[in-house]
């Protein structure tokens, strides 16, 4: 029988902070391991949290053989370690970082209170089998996550924003904490046309979902009978990539030990969807390429849907892009999302007015209205190719709005 181990070991340490004070430091570090036993046909997994003899959590994997979980696969070889990590903090920088944050806040904006926290993560995953395969992936971070509340609101919150950096620069943190505090007492109008300037996960949610080749086979996708044809944009490109700089956490290999060939698959180019994406399992049953997107299960075998979508950037900066034009960018979202025909509608609480870099003003509440075809068709505009308010990768696109 062949063996193979999952293993993730993550170090986390937090601090809290609540109405404009340091409340508590939260820390954590935990080993999660999968033993798993193949036979040909079935395979037999032991999860078990913490510290563990090897030989006795294979014994355990092989006495649930009896199970018959099919797992009929062969097993990948390769070697090779990435460490993305820039820097290691203890908890004094932490702890550091967290009152200089504060300081500056309640100093340079005496009129809000913040909460929110600030934190460390570093994570290291490994997987090993008895073919020769020995991967190991690590990445580390600190990020800060703080909400904001002007004294004479009514509102729970009035706004929101995060950076996670894995060299931190306290410059990139207050310059964002500028943009959102300093503008916000000012009043804007929505402009006639509506261009959203936003991170784009959520935005990928329902085209993630519409990809996936069991559902393109079964013909419960919206984009069933597609592959080969353009569909979106001419500049409109998606990829599995985690070769991203922007990449936190994600492995180099799915949850079956495959790799691609330049940490990348591209699955849409230039508006061409070019397939599905499918783990083995899936591409067996349906007869597909299998596309390396095997999701982690410790507690059972892979599942399909291993994804880190990415659209490719523009050579283009966002200032470019809008050629003097404005966006809108929503702070606060929540009660929308999008429907089984791929239509998004949300209501915007909290946004700004923006220039692509700076926010100019506060606008008032309103609900945003799309189509996925549309959205990464002809109202995409696209992602620049720098960071202006986000520290992040962000989208251009046009959008229909109602007050």
């Amino acid at each position: 029988m062949e063996r193979e181990k999952i293993s993730s070991h993550y170090t986390f340490c937090e601090v809290q902070i609540e109405e404009s004070k340091i409340k508590a430091f939260n820390k954590d570090s935990r080993t999660n391991n999968s033993f798993r036993v193949y036979d040909g046909e079935y395979a037999g997994i032991q999860y078990i949290q913490g510290g563990n003899d090897d030989e006795a959590g294979f014994k355990k994997a092989a006495d649930n053989l009896s199970i018959k979980r099919p797992y009929k696969f062969t097993l990948e070889t390769g070697r090779r370690s990435r460490d993305k990590t820039e820097r290691d903090y203890t908890d004094g920088d932490v702890m550091d970082i967290a009152k200089q944050s504060v300081e500056y806040l309640t100093s340079h904006y005496p009129d809000f209170k913040f909460s929110g926290s600030i934190n460390s993560h570093k994570r290291n995953i490994t997987m090993k089998n008895t073919l020769g395969l020995d991967y190991s992936n690590t990445d580390c971070q600190l990020s800060i996550s703080i909400t904001y509340k002007h004294k004479d609101s009514k509102d729970l919150d009035d706004g929101y924003f995060s950076i996670g950096q894995r060299d931190f620069d306290f410059k990139k943190f207050t310059d964002m904490a500028d943009n959102h505090l300093q503008g916000f007492e000012n009043l804007a109008e929505l402009p006639d046309e509506l261009i959203i300037q936003q991170q784009y996960y959520e935005y990928l949610s329902k085209l993630s979902e519409s990809l996936n080749a069991e559902d393109l086979a079964l013909d419960t996708s919206l984009l069933t009978g597609k592959v080969g044809e353009k569909v979106f944009a001419d500049g409109f490109t998606l990829s599995h990539d985690v070769s991203d700089k922007e990449t936190w956490f994600t492995p180099f290999f799915d949850g079956e030990g495959v790799v691609q060939e330049g940490d990348k698959r591209v699955y849409i180019e230039n508006g061409v969807l070019l397939s599905g994406y499918a783990d083995k399992r899936t591409a067996a049953k349906y007869s597909q390429p299998h596309t390396g997107s095997a999701g982690f299960n410790l507690n059972d075998v892979p599942y399909n849907g291993y994804l880190n979508l990415r659209i490719a950037r523009s050579d283009k900066k966002v200032r470019e892009l809008l050629d003097n034009r404005l966006t809108v960018v929503p702070i606060l979202a929540a009660g929308g999302g999008y429907n089984e025909k791929g239509d998004y509608v949300t209501p915007v609480q909290k946004a700004f007015l923006c220039d692509g870099e700076r926010f100019i003003g506060r606008l008032p509440e309103f609900a945003i209205k799309g189509n996925m075809f549309d959205i990464f068709g002809s109202g995409f505009i696209g992602v620049g190719s720098d960071n202006p308010v986000f520290n992040d990768k962000q989208i251009l696109m046009k959008m229909d709005y109602s007050k």
